[in-house]
């Protein structure tokens, strides 16, 4: 893959906040690639930095060393050009489903007609259909993820990043989405980016997992997902699944 031109590179990033008047140091020296058409996982403990990386990623926070290049041009913004999905939903209460969804675009200035024309072609896919007018108090937990993620792509960035967006849902509708998340990623031809704390889900979904260490934070594992997709829950129970979950584990400090 190294021959490859990356649609989204950090180099020897690192970025500091200040806690109660002390310097603290959440990520540390992390270079990762993502190729186009990847569906990649970032892992690691909680509260260890993933977040803060990805708000870097899209451009919300400025690296203090190294850099983050988009097409190997670390000249072109990351704020406007990369899609992100927040942890959150965040849909606007007062707004029905259909004009939550086409808050992206009317931010970014496209043509109402033809975002909404686009929106209510892809509802169906989102399992949305029938809840145009519906307030999202009304929405499952599910629904409200399908919508926020409809709401990124609708802004028609190649690069979707997803701060852990299926940590809030139910175990069963956690399955459920995983399986659609990963066809959506296919039939959309997109490039996904997902944080997750969640092993068996990052392989499950990705290409390639990067494992990262408690705060500050640095990379240190980065392994090749082969598996055959698509891949569903009962894979967990075969011996390949559990090789590569051992060596995630291991990875991260954790034996069974």
């Amino acid at each position: 893959m190294d021959n490859q031109l990356s649609l989204l590179s950090a180099r020897h990033i690192s970025k500091s906040f200040v806690v109660n008047e002390q310097q603290m140091l959440v990520v540390d020296d992390i270079n990762m690639s993502i190729q186009h058409g990847e569906f990649v996982a970032i892992v690691g403990p909680s509260g260890c930095g993933k977040s803060t990386l990805l708000n870097m990623f899209a451009g919300l926070l400025k690296v203090d060393e190294g850099e983050i290049a988009l097409e190997e041009n670390p000249g072109l913004s990351l704020l406007g050009n990369v899609g992100y999905m927040p942890q959150h939903d965040l849909l606007l209460p007062w707004r029905n489903l259909l004009d939550n969804v086409l808050l992206g675009p009317e931010v970014m200035g496209v043509d109402r007609s033809s975002a909404e024309k686009e929106a209510r072609e892809l509802l169906p896919l989102f399992g949305l259909s029938g809840f145009e007018g519906s307030l999202p108090f009304t929405l499952s937990g599910g629904m409200r993820q399908r919508a926020a993620l409809l709401r990124t792509l609708l802004c028609h960035q190649e690069l979707v990043l997803l701060d852990e967006p299926l940590g809030a849902l139910d175990a069963l509708t956690r399955l459920q989405m995983r399986d659609w998340l990963a066809q959506i990623w296919q039939r959309l031809e997109l490039t996904m980016v997902l944080v997750t704390h969640d092993v068996d889900e990052a392989l499950l979904l990705a290409d390639r997992v990067y494992a990262l260490s408690p705060r500050p934070t640095h990379v240190v594992a980065e392994l090749a997902v082969d598996l055959p997709r698509p891949r569903h829950q009962h894979l967990v129970s075969t011996a390949e699944f559990s090789t590569l979950r051992n060596n995630l584990l291991a990875s991260l400090g954790i034996t069974l």
